[in-house]
């Protein structure tokens, strides 16, 4: 990407951060003051008037053309794969488990994380931005056209549509988590806070849409096509390309003086003075390069998988494993809760999860988990508990459930942000770029794996609970 070469001592413009060696890590200039912790009752100098005082230093701070730009990115990126996973049982109806429209919003992605760190800084950013949201775009209106009927040709266009708008989230994901690199910390927290509010603004809208006010999930879901716009508003309008351009001018200097450094090399120099093989010694210096790189990249993702790579993976598979396996089958008597019918119980699981993830995920400036592992291992507990009263009823109160599902979210969100924070602060400054596009592969990668658990533990549920006498998942 722009800038990935050859700005170790180049002056850093994001945020004022004064020049820093290539050695240093992306976010030393701002460790030990980019967190702004939450009073500790009993701690020394600990009030909340300092509290407020630390807060309003870190607003003045802020520059709100990259914060608001980034926070729209982290918002339209993700609000549509929000919405077509609220809307899985309207698209497929009670019959089909609910994990094959997650499979169909994730799997393109997954794939496009997997491959594209490797390719995707050959294409400029700009360009990236208008190819993924026509994709996104174009996705919405396949998936809007054909919703009202539930026959496998539909169903296979629907589909269809779910795999563009996949394409586009993922790759956006990696191009503005890229973009994070070059205007610092502002743009992440700001980020991450964009896709927790994608989550509550997606699922909450669609509930309140299609429940509340019945408006058809043809309407809401064509509505939804124009989302894109904001992105491009956002990206041309909005945001500042001075660091762009400034980290382009980097990457081409130093491309020249590799350039020099390979026409002055003895081997180089042979094969210039020979007839005709200029072109040939041109291509082999290409073609090293790229080799060099490619090896260079994949040693800077192993050493992402353990520390990263893999708490970010286990929380994605326990959370989306209870989205879309488990909650569909956390059903009481009406009677007991708030609705009126069953279909209610999925969008609002979904609602109060988006909630959960949007406060944390906006909790960056306030709290950061340096232990990622704790609340993986948290996460996959909530997993075991819904499943458990799945099975054998035990949680005597929709609401308690409501509360489950919330933390949930909390702890997902929290994982999301923290994990990206983490690297900002550990890794490298010449391999952060490269680090904040390649984790988010373990994300995409837990939702596969959740996605197939769901389908199988969708059904072995439901099929449980039929024989025990409530057949509330049958009546969705």
């Amino acid at each position: 990407m722009w800038g990935a070469a050859g700005t170790g001592f180049a002056p850093d413009i994001r945020e004022g951060v004064q020049p820093i060696l290539s050695t240093a890590k992306c976010d030393d200039a701002s460790r030990g003051s980019t967190e702004v912790m939450l009073p500790l009752p009993g701690a020394p100098a600990s009030s909340w008037s300092l509290f407020r005082q630390r807060l309003a230093g870190k607003l003045d701070g802020i520059n709100w053309g990259v914060a608001v730009s980034f926070w729209l990115f982290g918002l339209i990126n993700n609000v549509l794969y929000v919405i077509l996973l609220s809307a899985a049982l309207d698209l497929v109806g009670p019959n089909i488990p609910k994990g094959t429209v997650l499979l169909a919003d994730v799997i393109p992605s997954f794939f496009v994380k997997l491959t594209a760190p490797y390719y995707i800084h050959l294409i400029p950013y700009s360009t990236r931005i208008w190819l993924f949201c026509a994709l996104s775009a174009v996705g919405m209106l396949v998936v809007g056209a054909s919703s009202n009927a539930t026959d496998a040709g539909s169903i296979s266009a629907k589909m269809a549509g779910v795999v563009l708008a996949s394409l586009s989230s993922g790759g956006g994901e990696l191009t503005f988590l890229g973009l994070v690199h070059h205007y610092g910390h502002t743009a992440l927290a700001a980020w991450g806070s964009g896709t927790g509010g994608a989550g509550l603004i997606g699922a909450g809208a669609y509930a309140l849409l299609t429940t509340t006010f019945r408006l058809s999930v043809r309407a809401t879901l064509l509505a939804s096509a124009g989302l894109p716009l904001i992105m491009l508003f956002s990206f041309f309008v909005l945001l500042s390309h001075a660091p762009l351009k400034l980290a382009r001018k980097e990457e081409l200097a130093a491309h020249a003086v590799a350039n020099d450094d390979d026409a002055t090399s003895p081997e180089t120099a042979g094969l210039l003075s020979q007839s005709g093989s200029n072109h040939t010694a041109v291509s082999s210096t290409k073609s090293s390069r790229a080799l060099r790189s490619l090896k260079t990249n994949l040693l800077r993702a192993r050493k992402l998988v353990i520390p990263y790579m893999l708490p970010l993976f286990l929380v994605y598979v326990a959370e989306y494993t209870i989205n879309q396996g488990v909650a569909p089958t956390l059903l009481f008597p009406l009677l007991e809760t708030p609705f009126s019918n069953y279909r209610a119980f999925y969008p609002t699981y979904a609602a109060i999860y988006q909630l959960g993830v949007f406060i944390s995920r906006s909790s960056l400036p306030f709290i950061r988990v340096r232990t990622l592992y704790a609340p993986s291992i948290l996460q996959i507990l909530n997993l075991v508990l819904l499943s458990t009263h799945a099975v054998t009823p035990f949680i005597p109160s929709v609401y308690i459930v409501f509360l489950v599902i919330f933390w949930e979210g909390l702890l997902g969100g929290l994982v999301y942000v923290s994990t990206f924070a983490a690297i900002r602060q550990e890794v490298p400054e010449e391999d952060c770029e490269f680090s904040l596009g390649a984790t988010t592969v373990s994300d995409s990668g837990g939702i596969c794996v959740a996605g197939f658990l769901s389908i199988g533990m969708e059904k072995a549920l439901c099929g449980w609970q039929v024989r025990d006498g409530r057949d509330w998942c049958e009546r969705l």
